[in-house]
């Protein structure tokens, strides 16, 4: 038995609410938690004490913050002895992407054939929805697969921008233009979670076991595991930009609006990697004037191209 149409609309607006709550609660926790690693893994400096290289310390970060003093220590692979209390970085991850899911289920699967199908498509809801969940699972798939097989940066970074642009073409030939923006970042947003929970997450109980059983740990899983951490973090900015987008359908339903889509999220990138290259004390101050005229430039072509479409002609 279906429940009455104002009912179900005010549950469906109830579950936007608290999902979209905290969808950005569990999103802010988890990008600034991937700010400050890589900011403190970019700037540290060799221990100075002796005791402490002995041990296996890497690297240390002097910080100062909220009227103290903090000394942060990153060891190469692992302490000589577990401590009591270890605190864990995942559940921010998994709660973003568990609100996000469950958003696309009230927003546009169980509204398909008015949020999610292009309109005047004869694509049917059902068949919209089984495409957008296996685009979900096609995207980490094949990221996983890449990174596998590529271990050169320099070729696997274009590889998988390459993707990222054909993952936008092809959702903006599928589905509708505010659904299309939002299912890329879906397929990134899925990315960079399952990173956490297959790989990174995994590396560490790898680390945790080995000392438990009085092995030596073993150092690559946890290197492959900050790999994908980086990862993550270039890939913040554009996926914060996709949830966004909905707000700005100047943007989302401009022509070619898959490319508008790419350029903004490289240019998210583009900042992400100005900022990691400062925190090696590594400034470039024209990559964000660069950036920011890649910005003014896109806009200044969106524009021209929607005037264009509305002039009339005789």
């Amino acid at each position: 038995m279906s429940l009455p149409l104002a009912l179900s609309e005010a549950l469906s607006d109830w579950l936007d609410l608290g999902l979209r709550w905290l969808h950005v609660i569990a999103a802010m926790a988890w990008i600034g938690t991937s700010f400050y690693f890589v900011l403190l893994d970019q700037s540290l400096r060799p221990a100075k004490d002796a005791d402490d290289r002995e041990a296996g310390v890497g690297g240390e970060l002097w910080e100062v913050h909220g009227g103290g003093f903090y000394r942060v220590q990153k060891y190469v692979v692992a302490p000589p002895r577990l401590p009591e209390h270890l605190a864990w970085f995942k559940w921010e991850a998994y709660a973003t992407w568990l609100s996000g899911f469950g958003l696309l289920l009230v927003l546009y699967y169980f509204e398909a054939s008015s949020t999610l199908v292009k309109p005047g498509d004869g694509l049917e809801p059902w068949l919209a929805v089984a495409i957008s969940l296996g685009m979900l699972v096609a995207a980490w798939l094949a990221y996983d697969l890449l990174n596998r097989l590529v271990s050169d940066a320099r070729i696997l970074w274009p590889v998988l921008f390459g993707l990222v642009a054909l993952s936008a073409w092809g959702s903006a030939e599928l589905f509708a233009p505010r659904a299309a923006w939002l299912q890329v970042g879906s397929m990134i947003g899925t990315v960079m979670a399952a990173n956490v929970f297959f790989d990174i997450i995994p590396a560490h109980w790898e680390l945790i076991r080995a000392k438990e059983a009085g092995r030596e740990p073993d150092a690559r899983p946890g290197m492959q595991a900050k790999q994908r951490s980086v990862h993550n973090n270039y890939l913040t900015l554009p996926v914060l930009l996709t949830m966004l987008a909905g707000h700005f359908p100047f943007a989302y339903g401009a022509d070619h609006a898959w490319l508008v889509l790419v350029v903004l999220m490289a240019i998210g990138a583009w900042a992400r990697l100005f900022f990691n290259l400062r925190h090696q004390g590594r400034t470039h101050w024209w990559m964000p004037v660069a950036g920011a005229a890649a910005f003014v430039a896109l806009a200044l072509l969106v524009e021209r191209g929607d005037d264009a479409t509305s002039t009339p002609t005789a």
